[in-house]
């Protein structure tokens, strides 16, 4: 049986080094709260126009496909998503009226980009202050 090689995008973590990661999560969770920001988590899918809207960026997202499928693109018009941007800029316009602004968030999940992350970068962690109408 041949080797499994791992997945461009989806990272794997021994048990020591999930540990570490975990503590370093929980210190920037705790830190944030305690300035103020409220923790926020978006859907991991999002519509495929939106994704691509600002520029050519059809590298990077992960198209999802339903099992029985039958539209001609041959996917759901959904994919994930490469970064937190795209999905805050939607959760804010859909709960505009239930968030108070300037808005104080931090925001860290994942994200699954079809590239190989540069030396250092951490696309799962986005925090920031909003004014209504600038996510």
């Amino acid at each position: 049986m041949a080797r499994p090689t791992p997945l461009s995008g989806f990272p794997e973590l021994l048990p020591e080094q999930r540990i570490v990661e975990q503590q370093v999560v929980d210190t920037l969770r705790a830190t944030f709260e305690l300035h103020g920001f409220a923790g926020v988590e978006t859907r991991a899918v999002e519509p495929l126009d939106q994704l691509l809207r600002k520029g050519d960026t059809s590298k990077e997202v992960y198209l999802l496909r339903r099992l029985h499928e039958e539209s001609a693109e041959g996917h759901a018009g959904l994919g994930l998503h490469f970064d937190l941007t795209v999905p805050f800029a939607r959760y804010v316009l859909e709960n505009a009226g239930k968030l108070e602004f300037p808005f104080r968030r931090y925001q860290i999940q994942k994200a699954w980009r079809g590239e190989r992350p540069q030396e250092g970068a951490v696309p799962r962690v986005h925090a920031g202050r909003h004014r209504r109408g600038r996510p």
